[in-house]
């Protein structure tokens, strides 16, 4: 489903922005449970079917239980007094230009830079560094997708940040394999 324009809503008490010319987030599932954890997806992403964002829900392992007694059956079990679970690591934050597969689950307060691609069915529990590649069960580092010096370019580029008629003209140089000197030429040109 196809976006030109930055949205933004409320899921819940989490408020929720997509920026523009995202696409796909077909049956996606944000789950919250009131903590008011924001969402962020950035400016060009891709976003596969069926994906799962938690925003909160976290179950307290550092308490003797598990179960959320201030949460559920809270009148049956006389919990009303008990609060701070489930709760929330924070917001999720996903980059520009990023790529998430099919059937990928990423978990409250992760952030995801800017480039990174998301394997199909990973389930991120660890922030993602820019222009990487993650996957498993837990998420890992797979491989960055380029060296560190196009990667520093890039980010200083940020081309999902250009106007949309600088974006028409550097197309077909995003439509191919990076390198430093078509890079320093792009910078030249458009954050001097």
């Amino acid at each position: 489903m196809p976006h030109k324009h930055q949205r933004s809503t409320v899921v819940g008490n989490s408020p929720v922005s997509v920026g523009r010319f995202t696409y796909g987030y077909d049956n996606i599932n944000i789950r919250e449970w009131g903590e008011g954890a924001p969402l962020s997806i950035g400016a060009f992403c891709s976003i596969g079917s069926s994906i799962k964002i938690f925003l909160g829900g976290n179950h307290r392992s550092d308490w003797i239980t598990t179960f959320p007694f201030g949460h559920i059956y809270q009148h049956d079990l006389g919990g009303q007094n008990i609060t701070g679970h489930p709760a929330s690591k924070g917001g999720v934050e996903i980059g520009n230009d990023v790529w998430i597969g099919e059937g990928a689950t990423i978990m409250s307060g992760i952030k995801i830079g800017n480039g990174a691609i998301i394997a199909a069915n990973a389930t991120v529990t660890k922030n993602v560094d820019h222009y990487s590649i993650a996957g498993g069960n837990p998420a890992s580092l797979i491989k960055k997708r380029f060296n560190e010096k196009i990667i520093e370019l890039l980010l200083k580029l940020s081309w999902w940040d250009l106007p949309l008629e600088n974006i028409k003209v550097v197309m077909p140089i995003l439509s191919d394999a990076p390198n430093i000197a078509t890079l320093k030429a792009l910078l030249e040109i458009y954050r001097q």
